[in-house]
């Protein structure tokens, strides 16, 4: 019979308090790896054994069999419990029998208007999400989907206990960083994007993956569907066995291509977002990043691909791109928050263009959709549209042992903020950071 580690039923007799607190809908965070798919079989188990009905929702048709196997596994009354993609249950919705429970897969995404079509039309309907990154895409908290976040463990305790593997993270050498300004302590991520080069991977890549993890099996995120068919050819003529899929692969194809991979005839798996969100692959030692990205959900789950646990493994991620410099590193510590974040500037890169739907003519953000582009509504694919091609950039990749602002004397601050940040470190009062900063240049007479 399944059973849950005891940290993963902590989090659902946690789950069962709020509950009883009051809260309709919870939401669970926990890193990727940690087991959220059990942890949502074991609820669903106990809903359906007590004859309620589950209604499940993912956002990808390659999730649905892959769950109904897991629930199937885990001894889930399936005749009670259905398991859909969002856009089919929302056509469907006047149909669906009313369950007792609604259970969200990759919560992040429920934010977009087809998931609140459905909790909507069961107002009074308990549920809950799973997520490990609990924002959307463009950064804001969840708090108009969820009135509870409920935290599990760290990555580093499981790194710690031995759920996840320890890793080695390469990336190109950002440590000087000239120019770049501090905010609250941290890098402005429009800065870092000017620094990085946008747009641009480091390093020779198969020279790396061989200095760095020659032999191990490694899953290459690519930026575009051209990248990574032109990645595999790539590394199939150093004589490194690789193959592309993405979600357009037949689904026997694709089948054959992962069971190669897992019995290590194709070395490495090349894809643009397939592998990411909960997609079942067979464990693999590394994880090449070639796709920059503003997502902090699409990094952890790119990056951490590779940090499945296996006695005497460790994990090498090699990111050509500089994602951890946007983001810090995979088992850094974050805080988490149901609230919005505070809208940023065009200039910052978040102009917001809607898209209408053809078909039903419905208006939304596209934010909020992986390609294919899909309408939220009627379930309408619009056409795709290729990424440009990212350039490749001479550069040295390094062992990074963290990313933290360091500052040894006053004279390597940039900012005033940098100042603040070098007081805190140090014990000084606020005011320290203030006539140094006068002194400096940073304020001018009216302290701007």
């Amino acid at each position: 019979m399944n059973s849950l580690r005891p940290y993963q039923n902590d989090l659902v007799e946690q789950l069962r308090a709020d509950w009883r607190k009051g809260y309709k809908a919870p939401c669970i965070v926990l890193p990727c790896g940690g087991g959220k798919s059990c942890i949502l079989a074991e609820i669903a188990r106990r809903t359906t054994g007590n004859g309620k009905r589950v209604l499940f929702l993912v956002h990808r048709r390659e999730l649905v069999d892959q769950i109904v196997r897991t629930f199937i596994g885990w001894g889930v009354d399936m005749r009670l419990c259905d398991v859909m993609m969002v856009q089919t249950a929302t056509r469907r919705i006047k149909k669906l029998p009313k369950p007792a429970l609604i259970m969200t897969d990759e919560n992040h995404h429920s934010s977009a208007q087809s998931y609140k079509r459905i909790y909507e039309h069961f107002p009074d309907v308990l549920r809950v999400g799973v997520t490990a990154t609990p924002e959307r895409l463009g950064g804001d908290g969840l708090g108009d989907v969820n009135d509870k976040l409920i935290i599990g463990v760290s990555v580093k305790w499981l790194i710690e206990n031995n759920f996840l593997a320890p890793y080695d993270y390469y990336a190109p050498d950002v440590a000087d960083l000239t120019g770049v300004h501090t905010k609250m302590g941290e890098y402005v991520a429009a800065d870092i994007e000017k620094a990085m080069i946008r747009k641009a991977v480091f390093g020779d890549v198969i020279a790396y993956y061989r200095k760095l993890a020659d032999g191990k099996k490694a899953i290459c995120y690519c930026a575009s569907i051209k990248h990574s068919e032109a990645m595999a050819q790539s590394f199939s003529a150093a004589g490194i066995p690789a193959a592309h899929i993405d979600g357009e692969t037949p689904k026997e194809q694709r089948a054959e291509i992962i069971a190669k991979f897992r019995a290590g005839e194709v070395q490495i798996l090349c894809n643009v977002d397939l592998i990411s969100e909960g997609f079942d692959v067979p464990d693999c030692d590394c994880a090449i990043l070639l796709r920059p990205t503003q997502s902090l959900t699409l990094y952890i789950q790119q990056s951490m691909r590779c940090m499945r646990y296996r006695e005497g493994k460790r994990a090498v991620i090699i990111d050509h791109v500089g994602n951890y410099a946007r983001f810090g590193l995979p088992d850094d510590d974050r805080e988490w928050s149901l609230e919005k974040k505070q809208r940023k500037s065009r200039e910052q890169g978040e102009e917001v263009k809607a898209k209408m739907c053809p078909d039903c003519f419905l208006t939304f953000n596209p934010k909020d959709n992986k390609e294919p582009l899909v309408c939220p509504y009627c379930g309408h694919i619009f056409e795709k549209k290729e990424r440009r091609e990212i350039k490749q950039q001479t550069a040295e990749l390094k062992k990074i042992e963290g990313f933290r602002l360091r500052f040894d004397d006053p004279r390597e601050c940039r900012s005033f903020n940098d100042l603040l940040e070098y007081a805190k470190r140090k014990g000084y009062k606020r005011g320290w950071a203030y006539y140094k900063a006068k002194e400096m240049g940073f304020l001018n007479d009216k302290g701007a």
